[in-house]
């Protein structure tokens, strides 16, 4: 333990920096705060926080962060992810939900993994109403992801695949819902993948290549990445799998300033690392693998930003469980002259973050990053203001 801290501080000490962030509680009755997502919600302009919790799928608008339930007990079993983005131009997000979170049932998408869209009322402060989708056994995270200039579809990504049994089985079935214009009418899906098992997360990211908008999906197996050509998604042309011989949990990506590109993994599902992965292309041969914390228990949440303002971009990464030294939170990770294979640690929350999910939004306008989080045996829900200058 000892050895640990003194390591992190020497790394403090060479970058020089020491990140300041001020926590703002907005919720402290959080039943467990599975997904988060940020959105405009109500067109005014500003982002705001959405928030599927154990019943019930809420908002909180921008500035004084009033909460707005939109729909609650929807399904018998808990709520487990919500998907917001402005698909239509409106400037308003489009919100789908997925419920009926019961993991140990994979085989009857009645009794587990329900999908729906909801359609806002006039007014989004009062109830929205749900329409029933396909739904698909495990339901576990959803994302809109652009297709071309004029169409998104939702990418849902099941727990497990229909009949698994502690990873063994049938792969997962990622899969694409296609709205149609009336959201109550017909929509079509579409398999995009069945070959990963236990996957827990994903990442929608144009990777700088020409391909548009790409879907990243981490598992069991590592990182699989899929683009849209020729109106269907299908395995990226370059690179089948950024991550080949680790278990990923969660993923996200990021180019960084340098024309280097990066992934931020949590290894594995659940798991006690977060890792860094650089490259200059998608040669997955061509890559700087660094480990950049494995002290973490149930790690479950990833962010990248430009925080400290100085050109680079930054990890952070939250975990839910009291590790071996008896604590949880939050902490990011910063590299040295643009690289991770030198970097600093420092804490943004140290217990009082049981991190369950976190997102990084620009909430006031300012150009700086915050962090927003859930915490699920903390209760509640944070934004960590950049006071950084």
């Amino acid at each position: 333990m000892l050895t640990i801290l003194i390591f992190l501080f020497l790394q403090i000490a060479q970058v020089g920096l020491q990140p300041t962030f001020e926590a703002q509680t907005i919720d402290d009755k959080v039943a467990i705060g599975y997904g988060l997502a940020i959105g405009d919600v109500d067109g005014d302009g500003k982002p705001d926080i959405l928030l599927a919790d154990k019943k019930q799928f809420v908002w909180y608008r921008n500035g004084d962060w009033k909460r707005f339930v939109m729909i609650e007990n929807l399904t018998e079993f808990d709520n487990v992810c919500i998907a917001a983005r402005d698909i239509n131009g409106d400037g308003k997000v489009e919100v789908a939900v997925g419920a009926q979170w019961n993991p140990s049932e994979t085989t009857d998408p009645e009794k587990s993994g329900s999908v729906h869209y909801l359609v806002r009322p006039e007014d989004p402060t009062q109830k929205w109403t749900a329409v029933k989708l396909h739904h698909e056994p495990t339901t576990h995270r959803m994302r809109w992801a652009k297709t071309n200039a004029n169409n998104y579809q939702l990418i849902v990504l099941p727990l497990h695949g229909r009949g698994n049994r502690m990873g063994q089985g049938a792969g997962v079935k990622v899969m694409a819902y296609q709205p149609p214009k009336d959201p109550n009418g017909t929509w079509t899906t579409e398999t995009i993948d069945a070959s990963l098992h236990l996957t827990h997360n994903m990442d929608i990211a144009d990777l700088g290549d020409g391909s548009g908008e790409s879907i990243l999906i981490g598992g069991r197996e590592g990182v699989k990445v899929f683009s849209f050509k020729e109106g269907k998604w299908t395995s990226h042309s370059q690179v089948e799998r950024l991550v080949k011989d680790h278990a990923v949990g969660e993923v996200r990506f990021q180019q960084l300033p340098n024309g280097k590109k990066a992934l931020a993994t949590v290894e594995p599902m659940h798991g006690n690392m977060v890792v860094a992965y650089e490259m200059m292309d998608f040669s997955s041969e061509n890559q700087i693998r660094t480990a950049l914390d494995s002290t973490l228990a149930e790690g479950h949440a990833l962010g990248w930003g430009d925080f400290l303002g100085n050109g680079s971009h930054q990890i952070v990464g939250g975990w839910r469980v009291a590790n071996k030294e008896g604590d949880f939170g939050i902490r990011i990770y910063i590299p040295q002259s643009g690289s991770f294979e030198k970097f600093a640690v420092h804490w943004i929350d140290k217990n009082g973050m049981a991190t369950e999910d976190l997102q990084v939004a620009d909430l006031d306008g300012d150009g700086k990053p915050e962090i927003i989080a859930s915490g699920r045996s903390t209760n509640n829900l944070k934004i960590y203001w950049n006071r950084n200058r």
